[in-house]
């Protein structure tokens, strides 16, 4: 994910040699003012809320006192890579409240957009995880036994975390901050040369979206083929089974919706980085959906947690579970001091 591309015009003009032509040189691709001041808000907000829920998420899943089915290993790890993204977002609010001038160095240059690079594919790829687990509950019951056990639900995260970090290399090699003539630091992907370019953006395209999409693409149809049928049949769904269905569908829905006008929007920079889209008006309308789609889909972060208290009646129980527990400890603890002070109030 290169928000250099979207917040950052000089991905787009003279700024990065390697990807200027004459025509993108004349257009007025430059943010509004109201870019520097409004966008900062939008994304700091989504940082804080982001972090609250996930954060909520993450102790109701980890600090409850029954462990965590196969889906909800599944949606704790969504939870984490939802939350790595919000707690980078802040830096990229600084960034474009200062007109894109760079101040947290190197470093943070590469890993801050290396961490919202590792959401963007992680979470796309634990949704696949979760969606082929439903799958395997409702068309193929009979692998519930053998496959669907938390042990390989680990593991698999575990995987599509590596996964994450591999595709993410490109931009903890190529991100750099480059000193402008006017004395402004800009974080952005300097690409030795536009083949490799191309080539990085062809590569990516195919593992952060078509291979994921066509995967869910194919077991969401066949969940709901299989859930019609139980239906025309007579057979009733398991209630655990149903419930874990439904949020899972709704959570993929949500993601889909916030993600995939991101995702497509690689397709028109493509066609840019081969001189096929030259016309002003076209880069301009492309750099103008950029932002409105990788803004849009920051929202995706906080709208998860919510999904999982309203859809979620296995989560909203096991909020419900952890405050007694909570509540419990608590008295216990109390009565405990209580009585330590009253033994110890009678023995002077």
């Amino acid at each position: 994910m290169d928000l250099s591309v979207t917040s950052n015009p000089g991905n787009f003009t003279s700024e990065a040699p390697h990807q200027n032509n004459s025509n993108a040189s004349k257009c007025n691709l430059q943010p509004d003012n109201w870019t520097y001041t409004v966008i900062p808000v939008y994304i700091l907000l989504i940082a804080v809320v982001g972090i609250v829920l996930n954060l909520f998420v993450l102790m109701v899943f980890c600090l409850h006192k029954k462990a965590c089915n196969v889906p909800e290993v599944y949606l704790s790890n969504l939870a984490a890579a939802d939350l790595l993204l919000v707690c980078c977002l802040p830096f990229w609010a600084v960034n474009v409240s200062k007109k894109f001038n760079w101040p947290f160095g190197w470093f943070l240059c590469k890993v801050v957009n290396a961490g919202i690079s590792l959401n963007v594919y992680c979470s796309i790829y634990f949704l696949v995880l979760v969606c082929i687990d439903r799958y395997l509950a409702l068309v193929h019951p009979l692998t519930r036994e053998r496959i669907r056990r938390t042990f390989y639900a680990k593991v698999g995260c575990l995987l599509v975390w590596l996964l994450g970090f591999l595709l993410s290399v490109p931009v903890l090699v190529y991100r750099e901050v480059k000193i402008k003539k006017n004395g402004n630091h800009t974080c952005y992907l300097n690409y030795p040369n536009i083949p490799m370019n191309l080539l990085f953006e062809i590569l990516l395209f195919i593992f952060s979206f078509f291979i994921p999409i066509s995967i869910l693409s194919f077991c969401t149809l066949k969940i709901i083929k299989a859930l019609r049928n139980r239906l025309a049949e007579g057979v009733n769904v398991q209630k655990m089974d149903n419930k874990a269905t439904t949020l899972v569908l709704v959570v993929l829905l949500a993601f889909l919706i916030c993600w995939v006008p991101f995702h497509l929007m690689k397709i028109p920079e493509m066609l840019r980085l081969i001189k096929f889209l030259k016309q002003c008006y076209l880069l301009q309308l492309h750099h103008i959906c950029q932002q409105i789609f990788t803004y849009f889909a920051f929202f995706n972060s906080v709208l998860n947690p919510i999904l999982y208290v309203i859809v979620g009646k296995n989560f909203r129980k096991k909020v419900m579970e952890l405050f007694k527990q909570w509540r419990h400890d608590r008295t216990s603890t109390v009565s405990f001091s209580h009585t330590a002070s009253s033994y110890f109030a009678r023995k002077s």
